[in-house]
């Protein structure tokens, strides 16, 4: 597997557990936003890491470590992320997924075979303005990112959808709209995004303020009365 980027601890990224994450190099969209830019433009120059190099960390990590993120990019373009979550599982860790939610086939197997413990899936826009948040053509998107929603809903896995929310590409009139993809009794999160060296495409976006979140928030708990702020 084609391995971008392996970060060693993180307390925050698998909630409730002690994790390192896994960063896989490639992603099928080019969202303005993404703080791993790297990983995306520069996926076939990147340095990888070997997977032997996760695998020994894994093994000399057992009782500390609880489980893996395996994170992006887009962890499903990667054609042997099966096998490699399999391995892991092998070693007692539990997977924590994260994924755009485009390749709704690989996903469903991965949750048929149990080999996940926890997915995030990102909603990335309203269904009218997906195209402008991935930077591609949405038509052929949008029925595989409902599929996916649809698949965790009824996996039985624990599961968060989340949005990042991005002044210059969302509106918060929108929020009604990005929600309806959900709905319901879910965990769905509201991230603000911030700036950082390696976002993808920097111009033009911006940060709402703690003011308009909350306000944006209110607006999400009308259809998900779960919805949560995070990284405010």
């Amino acid at each position: 597997m084609r391995i971008g980027g392996f970060q060693k601890l993180t307390l925050l990224d698998y909630p409730g557990q002690v994790a390192c994450i896994v960063f896989t190099a490639g992603c099928n969209f080019r969202c303005p936003f993404c703080h791993n830019g790297e990983l995306v433009t520069g996926a076939e120059e990147i340095a990888l890491v070997p997977e032997e190099e996760v695998f020994a960390y894994l093994e000399k990590r057992r009782g500390i470590l609880d489980g893996l993120v395996l994170s992006g990019g887009e962890p499903l373009l990667q054609p042997d992320a099966e096998d490699f979550i399999r391995r892991v599982r092998t070693q007692g860790y539990l997977v924590k997924l994260d994924t755009n939610g485009s390749f709704p086939d690989r996903l469903e197997r991965l949750l048929d075979e149990g080999l996940l413990d926890y997915v995030a899936m990102d909603i990335k826009a309203a269904p009218a303005q997906y195209g402008a948040a991935i930077d591609r053509e949405a038509e052929e998107i949008l029925p595989r990112i409902r599929r996916s929603v649809t698949l965790l809903q009824e996996s039985g896995v624990p599961h968060e959808f989340r949005t990042t929310l991005v002044k210059g590409l969302h509106r918060e009139e929108e929020i009604p709209e990005i929600v309806s993809w959900i709905s319901g009794e879910e965990s769905y999160y509201l991230q603000s995004y911030k700036e950082s060296e390696g976002v993808l495409a920097p111009d033009g976006l911006g940060s709402f303020s703690p003011e308009e979140l909350q306000r944006m928030l209110a607006a999400a708990r009308e259809i998900c009365p779960g919805a949560q702020l995070r990284g405010v």
